[in-house]
């Protein structure tokens, strides 16, 4: 993925895609912190695609708090670059699943993890993270399966 970022950031910049570039080098400050974080905790060569997927779906979470932020503030044209930021971090993240796919995933991962009540709830969302990271929301995810232990129990 870090080649992909390197690579973009120069097709970018070829083109003068401004708000790209800024964004692209956002990304790598964001995973060049990490790294030296992880350096302490003695990973050596940086962090896997994982991580780097979880840091985008972060980066991703705060925009939408900062657009909303701005767009309660009457600043729609701040909260407008917030999301194109959204959008450009968004195509390196894997495609989301749909709402069928995301209830397909809900059920398999309660099953597996043989859930049947809301104290079982970390060992499901343990194992969607394992399988389904960047692909979910998974603050709507939680409020699912909430609803489902909740049915069951």
């Amino acid at each position: 993925m870090r080649n992909k970022f390197m690579d973009d950031m120069k097709d970018a910049m070829r083109g003068g895609d401004k708000e790209k570039v800024a964004t692209l080098r956002l990304i790598m400050a964001a995973l060049k912190e990490r790294d030296i974080a992880a350096r302490s905790e003695g990973v050596e060569d940086g962090v896997g695609d994982d991580e780097v997927i979880a840091i985008l779906a972060k980066m991703i979470k705060q925009r939408e708090e900062s657009a909303k932020v701005y767009d309660e503030g009457g600043r729609p044209e701040m909260a407008q670059a917030e999301r194109k930021e959204i959008e450009i971090i968004r195509d390196y993240l894997p495609s989301q699943l749909d709402d069928d796919e995301v209830a397909q995933a809900i059920n398999l991962a309660i099953k597996d993890a043989e859930a049947n009540c809301l104290k079982d709830m970390g060992k499901v969302m343990a194992l969607l993270k394992e399988r389904h990271a960047g692909q979910l929301d998974f603050g709507k995810a939680s409020a699912a399966i909430r609803a489902r232990l909740q049915e069951t129990a």
